[in-house]
């Protein structure tokens, strides 16, 4: 069975086309696809996404609606996150990418996409490891811990890459102080979170940040998922990224890194933050990269409701 699966971020827009095994739920990745659009540009809460924006979006769909009429797809589950949850307009979105592209988009609450994402990230995995799965967004950061694939714990948190950005490091490069009121306020953040004592046997990081941090440390200039799949991370080595990005501008960094952070260069400083802190809060040295996700975890929901 040929699924399609969109996940509309704050920063990206993401298609999965997958084969999905009906019997033992097996998704093999046909096709990745990612466009950075970045519709949360600028948002906050009960604004409404810019039509600029939404036009970008429509454009974006539009391109993937043909790639998966290309592979003959049936099925295709749409997820937008947190910009879709806070801006004014959401609803008027959706209805509008109904009727052009006659996709459903569902909104999902913070702790839905922590749960989507665990599930996108650990998949099958049945080895009884507790794990800790860190989803950096746009706009929201999804910490989610569990047991073998059994989901103990799952919040969302108001930090994201580009929210992060635009509130504390416009400055080109960014000024130190604002790099600390950054991370005060990020520390302040995790305070809240309640699974400080879980000691994860292994971390899991996916979205942009770690997969654009994993192809830097290896040395390409294009994204390749199978090279950096299940990669390492390790905090000192994000301590490294966050001392040299936080010296460069945003075209500093896209002369020095080329392709490989494009559309992401002026929030990678951000998420390579972000990920440090979440390492150092609960006393973790290294991460596993994952290329996988919400869209992964979306497919992996819906098999699970047709048991």
């Amino acid at each position: 069975m040929i699924i399609s699966s969109i996940d509309i971020g704050t920063n990206t827009v993401l298609l999965l086309i997958a084969d999905v095994e009906p019997v033992t739920k097996e998704i093999r990745t046909i096709l990745n696809e990612y466009r950075i659009p970045r519709v949360g540009k600028g948002l906050l809460p009960k604004q409404p996404i810019s039509s600029d924006k939404i036009q970008e979006l429509f454009i974006i769909l539009d391109e993937y609606k043909k790639i998966i009429s290309e592979f003959r797809s049936k099925h295709i589950i749409a997820t937008a996150t947190n910009a879709f949850r806070i801006a004014s307009n959401a609803d008027e979105i959706v209805r509008e990418i109904k009727t052009k592209f006659n996709i459903d988009v569902n909104i999902v609450a913070g702790k839905d996409e922590a749960r989507l994402s665990f599930m996108g990230a650990v998949g099958d995995n049945s080895n009884n490891n507790k794990s800790m799965v860190i989803d950096i967004g746009g706009g929201s950061t999804e910490i989610i811990f569990g047991i073998d694939n059994k989901i103990i714990f799952n919040e969302s948190y108001q930090i994201g890459v580009v929210s992060g950005t635009e509130k504390f490091l416009m400055n080109q490069p960014p000024l130190y102080e604002d790099i600390v009121k950054f991370r005060d306020y990020i520390k302040q953040t995790l305070n809240n979170v309640n699974g400080k004592a879980f000691s994860p046997e292994r971390t899991i990081a996916i979205a942009g940040t770690p997969t654009t941090l994993a192809c830097m440390k290896i040395g390409i200039d294009h994204y390749d998922e199978f090279a950096i799949e299940g990669s390492i991370l390790k905090k000192d080595e994000l301590l490294e990224f966050t001392q040299i990005l936080s010296e460069l501008t945003t075209d500093g960094i896209k002369t020095k890194y080329k392709s490989i952070v494009e559309g992401r260069a002026d929030v990678l400083l951000a998420g390579t933050i972000i990920l440090h802190l979440i390492l150092d809060y609960f006393n973790v040295e290294e991460v596993l990269v994952s290329t996988k996700g919400i869209r992964y975890g979306a497919i992996v929901d819906i098999m699970q409701s047709l048991v």
